[in-house]
């Protein structure tokens, strides 16, 4: 769906059914809050209808505006760590992993989710983020290696 020109409300409907879940649980691991990644994720949805004729990617301009509106949410709330009220509904394994990703830079973090949750290529991903794939390589390294001391990594 990617490389399909949508030119309407249906295609952008099509794009939320394929992809919605995905980029919720996406934006959930960058942000480490259901609320920014709800609302991110209506923001970016809701610009795209209203924009729906002139998106030339729109799969890919949803996510890229949907982890731009995360962030200035981040920025605006100056979230530091996971509100443990907020997290009752995960489960201690999954809530662990996004403790264990707040850790991380910003952009090590969107690397990483996109890599690994969204399985976009490096080039893919510097393409949605603004950053050359070898930038990418670099914060994905990094964010694995970090991942790696925090969380422990028993095959190494």
């Amino acid at each position: 769906m990617d490389d399909v020109q949508v030119t309407d409300a249906i295609g952008i409907e099509h794009i939320y059914k394929e992809t919605g879940d995905r980029l919720w649980w996406a934006l959930l691991g960058y942000t480490g809050d259901r609320e920014i990644a709800s609302d991110a994720m209506a923001e970016a949805f809701a610009r795209a209808l209203s924009s729906s004729g002139t998106i030339r990617n729109p799969a890919a301009w949803i996510w890229r505006v949907a982890f731009r509106v995360a962030t200035e949410h981040l920025r605006e709330a100056r979230h530091t760590s996971m509100d443990p009220e907020a997290s009752y509904e995960m489960d201690q394994q999954a809530l662990g992993v996004v403790v264990a990703l707040r850790q991380l830079t910003r952009r090590q973090r969107a690397v990483f989710i996109l890599f690994y949750l969204d399985d976009r290529s490096t080039n893919q991903i510097g393409e949605l983020l603004g950053m050359a794939p070898a930038t990418v390589s670099v914060h994905l390294h990094r964010a694995r290696r970090q991942l790696r001391a925090i969380l422990g990594d028993d095959d190494a």
